[in-house]
């Protein structure tokens, strides 16, 4: 039976699994780490013992997350060379030095200064703990840039010449390879939505406290906390989105187009789909519902510009628009949740009810896990939506692959499944026993961790996820 099945596309769902386990670490960590830096500093100019407490309670919660992304980032790096040999072969001379790159800042980084931020508070002097604070929350930010530049140039590729053994190499300096046209955009993006998983998340956890003690502290401080960051950092997310689709719109269409399921052209002006169903076979969507010219208006910023549609593209560069249509839908409708949160808890602040509106801290515990799902559902839409290829325009997934057998990749799959759930569900019912103890004064200090860096992705997923990071 294992023999019938497509060893590709057990190959990008074995992918798409791990490096979406994966994503959901970083994604925290690279915010949580800049929010340990913050209360540090805050504690450091005021004094005051609620920033010390609060530290100390969200780095035990740092500690696990951060060994997590360490044990699931280290699986990717392998199956580069067992299920994508092709891909690392054709685009190792790019790919692999710009990892290395991360290794050489990121991790060295890290690693000189984990030890102390996680262990030193009571031997070292507190200017020197906080310098380790700040250079780990440095870290996190280089390691996301080496692998957005990575991502980005799979995406956008620039500055490459190919050699006489058919592999991208750099054609003279890497500036044009590390800065591609989507980088700046894609970073921005991308780290506004790990501060943002980050400020729900904690957040979350002051609600719930609250719903249990209004009087508490460490609750307040950390809820009021995350829902400044709601209110000013969610609007400035969403026109961060909106400059990254013009410029994938400019340099990869046929994504923005399965994104708005467009598969016919519209010469006055194209409609926003709200909701439909969406058939590559028939080339449309089918039960629609539709604002006329309102997609030209957030596009094109102009409600009577002409939109292309997939129809313009040969049909076997058309991404499994399906996938890509409701993965950033679920995106975009979880942000404007967060800002609709973020709006509330300003009408609450400016009435002195921020800590009294049960719904509020309701809906804050509901929105706890908001960003981890958005970050996942952008991620598939950056990935899925950049198929068939691995390196844009240039490399097809079809011919990436590692030439293995159906079964081979069948049970790894499976091994993986049944390894990470157990592992990592253990992991996630310990990280929530942590979060369901409120914060007091004096918490403890966090077992001692392995002392490893951990970026985001080592790359971008060049599989298609079965079921549904821009």
């Amino acid at each position: 039976m294992l023999d019938n099945l497509d060893a590709v596309i057990l190959a990008r769902a074995q992918f798409a699994f791990t490096v979406s386990f994966h994503f959901i670490f970083p994604s925290f960590s690279i915010g949580l780490a800049s929010y340990l830096m913050v209360l540090e500093a805050l504690w450091l100019k005021t004094g005051q013992g609620v920033y010390a407490n609060l530290f100390r309670y969200w780095l035990k919660i740092f500690a696990v997350v951060f060994g997590m992304g360490v044990v699931s980032g280290v699986v990717l790096s392998y199956q580069f060379g067992t299920n994508w040999s092709v891909f690392s072969t054709r685009a190792g001379p790019i790919i692999g030095p710009l990892m290395a790159y991360e290794v050489m800042t990121a991790f060295f980084l890290e690693a000189g200064f984990l030890g102390v931020m996680l262990f030193g508070m009571s031997k070292v002097g507190k200017g020197l703990h906080f310098f380790a604070t700040c250079m780990v929350a440095l870290g996190t930010l280089i390691s996301a840039t080496w692998i957005i530049a990575v991502n980005s140039w799979m995406q956008t590729p620039a500055g490459f010449a190919i050699n006489a053994k058919d592999q991208f190499v750099p054609a003279g300096s890497w500036i044009p390879i590390i800065f591609t046209a989507s980088f700046p955009y894609r970073l921005v993006h991308t780290v506004i939505a790990a501060y943002l998983t980050t400020a729900f998340v904690v957040g979350g956890v002051g609600a719930w406290h609250l719903l249990r003690d209004r009087t508490n502290v460490g609750a307040r401080k950390m809820f009021s906390m995350a829902m400044w960051m709601a209110a000013i950092v969610t609007p400035i997310q969403i026109l961060a989105g909106d400059a990254h689709g013009l410029n994938t719109l400019e340099h990869q269409p046929a994504k923005v187009l399965a994104m708005e399921g467009h598969y016919e052209p519209s010469p006055d002006g194209a409609s926003l789909i709200l909701f439909g169903f969406p058939s590559n076979e028939a080339a449309q969507v089918r039960y629609k519902l539709e604002v006329p010219r309102l997609g030209s208006l957030i596009l094109k910023h102009d409600p009577a510009a002409p939109l292309p549609g997939l129809s313009d593209f040969p049909r076997d560069q058309w991404p499994p628009v399906p996938i890509v249509f409701w993965s950033f839908r679920i995106m975009v409708g979880l942000g404007f949740a967060m800002l609709a949160v973020g709006l509330w808890s300003l009408l609450a602040r400016f009435r002195g009810m921020l800590y009294d509106w049960a719904w509020l801290h309701r809906a804050c515990v509901a929105l706890g896990p908001a960003g981890f799902v958005a970050v996942i559902a952008g991620w598939v839409t950056t990935e899925v939506g950049r198929q068939p290829f691995t390196v844009y325009g240039l490399l097809r997934t079809a011919e990436s692959h590692s030439p293995l057998a159906a079964p081979a990749v069948a049970a790894s799959l499976v091994a993986f499944v049944l390894v990470y759930f157990a592992a990592f569900g253990a992991g996630t019912y310990y990280l929530l026993r942590l979060m369901a103890k409120p914060p007091a004064p004096g918490e403890k200090e966090p077992p001692k961790v392995p002392q490893r860096a951990a970026g985001i992705t080592p790359a971008g997923s060049v599989g298609v996820p079965l079921t549904a990071a821009e």
